[in-house]
């Protein structure tokens, strides 16, 4: 009965030591990586609410299974609320690295103070965030949105250099309060300062979306008679835009002109066909960086605060060139 009640106390203590320590070793799959693991990498997207989204999002999730990280995935649809709710979700699994796509610029401090408390590094895709707090993420990877507004609004000031008089220009917005939306208004007004004779008379958001661009853009032409020429900041609302135009009657492109940011295949074949005029480039397809920066921070590397992707920019006859091998 001794030796009996000996074995049964020592299998006692060790259950109670081994609750005592420092908890299960984490999955394969799950936490930091240092030790030569497999990364995983918690994503929070804005949406799927354009032919871009839906390419970038392809982009991170086909990256992803080609470098081995462990992606946990999630949708916001539009709400900033979703995203914070997903951010705080990750840190508490104890994801390596997190990256998202603001919806929005500002709101973003105590959940991004959480993921450094915690000690998970966060990546900035696409979208850049307004944040009192220092050393909250430690890059933002995407495109240079005042450039594209700039290269948009130079074309304008070009293209209508000989106007008679007034050139009456309406902005399709993208989502209220975004990065993308609030650096492509102003590299746009920037670079039309040049013609005194541009004038914006309208602008308004379309949320980024193809429906949202066609009942903008159905309002503007009821409330101005004359509309030279339409600025929209993604290419799924300038197509909104030209099935506006042409219900009422109008030819997109000729009758009103159309500039747009993006060049998904959509855009550019419209472009080609002569509804749209130009289009300045944002690329979707940050998955193969994305995941080369998750890498990097994981493993403690230095890397760029702000690294820029390269965008160009097209007419009709270079969109026509360029469709055949185009990606999005």
């Amino acid at each position: 009965m001794k030796r009996v009640l000996t074995a049964v106390l020592g299998i006692a203590t060790a259950g109670v030591l081994a609750a005592c320590g420092s908890g299960p070793a984490p999955s394969s799959g799950s936490g930091g990586g240092a030790g030569g693991g497999q990364i995983t990498m918690g994503f929070s997207q804005v949406g799927a609410e354009s032919g871009w989204r839906t390419a970038n999002t392809t982009s991170i999730q086909d990256a992803a299974k080609a470098a081995d990280v462990n992606l946990k995935f999630s949708d916001a649809n539009g709400e900033q609320e979703n995203q914070i709710s997903a951010i705080r979700s990750f840190v508490q699994q104890r994801v390596s690295v997190i990256a998202f796509s603001p919806v929005v610029r500002t709101g973003w401090d105590a959940v991004l103070l959480e993921a450094k408390n915690a000690g998970i590094p966060v990546i900035l895709t696409d979208r850049a965030v307004d944040t009192q707090e220092k050393d909250v993420y430690k890059t933002f990877l995407g495109a240079d949105f005042v450039q594209e507004g700039k290269w948009a609004g130079e074309w304008t000031v070009k293209n209508f250099a000989s106007a008679p008089g007034p050139v009456n220009i309406v902005q399709l917005e993208g989502t209220t309060g975004s990065d993308p939306a609030l650096e492509r208004s102003t590299g746009f007004s920037d670079a039309i300062k040049a013609n005194p004779n541009l004038k914006v008379i309208a602008s308004q958001t379309g949320d980024f979306t193809r429906s949202g661009g066609k009942q903008v853009m159905e309002a503007f032409l009821k409330a101005n008679p004359k509309i030279d020429m339409v600025f929209a900041q993604n290419d799924d609302m300038a197509l909104g835009a030209v099935e506006a135009i042409e219900a009422a009657g109008l030819k997109p492109g000729q009758d009103i002109k159309i500039v747009a940011i993006d060049a998904t295949h959509d855009g550019m074949q419209a472009l080609a066909d002569g509804k749209m005029n130009f289009i300045v480039e944002c690329n979707p397809l940050l998955g193969p960086q994305l995941m080369d920066i998750a890498k990097k921070v994981v493993a403690g590397e230095a890397v760029p605060a702000r690294i820029v992707t390269p965008d160009q920019t097209f007419d009709q006859q270079q969109a026509t060139a360029a469709l055949p091998d185009r990606k999005y």
